[in-house]
C-alpha cells in the first residue's frame, strides 16, 4: 500500500464531511445561496496568493530539475492562468478586481494558509507536499463527484467551478502531487509517516473548516 493509499484509507470519516459538507452538497443542487459562493470566491482569491507560494517553497526544496520545473510550471499557472480565471469568473457574482485586491482573509483563511507555509518553510519537501496536497485532491474528487449529477456542470453560477475542478488539466495536477508524496516517502520510516499523517489530517480539517466558514460567512466576532 502506498503512502497516500494509506492516508485515503484511514481518513475516509473525514475526507467523506468534507464532501458532504452543505456548501458542496448544495453547489451540486444548484441550491446554494450566491452570497455563500461569493464570499467563498473572494477567501478563495487570498487562500490562492498565499497558496501559490508554496509552489515557489517546493521548488527551492525539490532535489532534482525535474521536480523543481513543475513546482515552477503550477507557480506560473496558478498566478496568471488560475488566478485570472478566478477574476473573471468573480465578475459573475459582481465581484471586482479592487473588491478582490483589498479583501480582508478571514480568521480560517489566515490560519489555514499560515500554517501550511509554517509547514512549507521549516519542514522537508515531503511536509511541503503533504500540507497542500488534501486542497488538491479533494477538489479533484468533489469536482468529480459534483461533475456526475445531472445538469450540474451546466449550472449558470456553479458549473464553471464544478467543470474547472473534474477538469483533466487538474485532474493531472493533483495526480502528480499524490505520485510525488508516494516517491518522497517510499522509503520513510513509521515516525516520519506519521508526522506527514498529522500534517496532512491538519489541512484536510482546514479544508472543512474553509467549506464551513464560507456557508456562514465568518469573519472576526468583533467589528473593529
Amino acid at each position: 500500500m502506498t503512502f497516500s493509499e494509506r492516508l485515503h484509507e484511514k481518513l475516509q470519516p473525514i475526507w467523506r464531511e468534507n464532501h458532504q459538507h452543505p456548501f458542496v452538497t448544495e453547489m451540486g443542487e444548484g441550491t446554494l445561496d450566491p452570497e455563500k459562493f461569493r464570499f467563498f470566491m473572494v477567501q478563495d482569491y487570498l487562500y490562492l496568493i498565499e497558496y501559490a507560494k508554496l509552489f515557489a517553497i517546493g521548488a527551492s526544496k525539490a532535489t532534482n530539475v525535474e521536480t523543481m520545473g513543475r513546482f515552477a510550471k503550477l507557480l506560473d499557472v496558478t498566478m496568471n492562468e488560475e488566478m485570472a480565471l478566478h477574476r473573471e469568473y468573480a465578475k459573475k457574482f459582481g465581484i471586482t478586481e479592487q473588491e478582490l485586491e483589498e479583501a480582508s482573509p478571514s480568521p480560517t483563511t489566515l490560519a489555514y494558509t499560515h500554517y501550511m507555509l509554517h509547514v512549507g518553510q521549516n519542514g522537508s519537501l515531503s511536509d511541503l507536499v503533504a500540507a497542500l496536497l488534501p486542497c488538491a485532491w479533494s477538489y479533484w474528487e468533489i469536482g468529480r463527484e459534483l461533475a456526475v449529477i445531472p445538469g450540474a456542470a451546466d449550472h449558470p453560477l456553479y458549473g464553471e467551478w464544478i467543470r474547472m475542478y473534474s477538469s483533466e488539466e487538474f485532474a493531472q495536477t493533483a495526480q502528480w502531487c499524490i505520485d510525488l508524496l508516494d516517491e518522497l516517502t517510499a522509503d520513510s520510516s513509521e515516525a516520519e509517516l506519521q508526522k506527514l499523517e498529522t500534517i496532512f489530517l491538519n489541512t484536510t480539517r482546514f479544508e472543512y473548516m474553509f467549506w464551513d466558514m464560507a456557508y456562514h460567512q465568518t469573519m472576526w466576532p468583533m467589528k473593529a
